[in-house]
């Protein structure tokens, strides 16, 4: 560390320069994020890979997603005022990668390639086999430059198997190693 508990590097080099989207993604590609799919019910309904995803509150219960205004979910969640989360686990990239998969058909056909069931709340899909999934009741949708940031009331919450998370960190898919807990 160097002055004023700067790292060196920063110090070194004066002030960081303003970002660009190419410096910004390899700076944020540094951290650490789980991974989610996020799904739209409906006859246009839709889902999409997400690692922008984080608890907000625990009363009331809520959480944020952030979505490009140009993805194909983007739309839908507006539409249908909700959307479903399914928390992706170790040994899960390939689903990850589907709904990463722009190809991938569109609408209520995209979910015939996966097991799923329909969220009680919102009907949007929930995956089979997640660590957890989360039924949201869009609450509200707030400008985040190029993405919308969409809050969302937490109306159902399950957790699914044990086992450790799907991570992405430095452009690629990585699975945590869970450490024993202490008693």
């Amino acid at each position: 560390m160097a002055n004023n508990g700067r790292p060196a590097r920063l110090a070194a080099a004066g002030e960081p320069e303003s970002p660009t989207p190419t410096s910004l993604r390899e700076v944020m590609a540094r951290f650490a994020t789980g991974i989610t799919v996020l799904t739209t019910a409906g006859e246009h309904g839709h889902a999409m890979t997400a690692n922008a995803f984080t608890s907000v509150s625990l009363e009331p219960p809520m959480v944020l997603c952030c979505v490009a205004r140009t993805a194909r979910l983007h739309p839908e969640v507006l539409a249908t005022r909700g959307f479903g989360v399914s928390i992706l686990g170790a040994g899960q990239q390939a689903l990850a990668r589907y709904f990463a998969d722009k190809k991938r058909p569109t609408g209520a056909a995209q979910f015939d390639a996966v097991d799923w069931v329909p969220g009680r709340h919102t009907g949007a899909p929930l995956l089979s086999g997640a660590l957890a999934w989360l039924e949201c009741e869009l609450v509200e949708d707030y400008d985040g430059g190029d993405h919308s940031i969409f809050l969302g009331k937490v109306l159902a919450a399950d957790r699914g198997r044990d086992g450790a998370p799907l991570l992405f960190f430095g452009g690629g898919f990585h699975e945590a190693v869970p450490q024993a807990r202490s008693a």
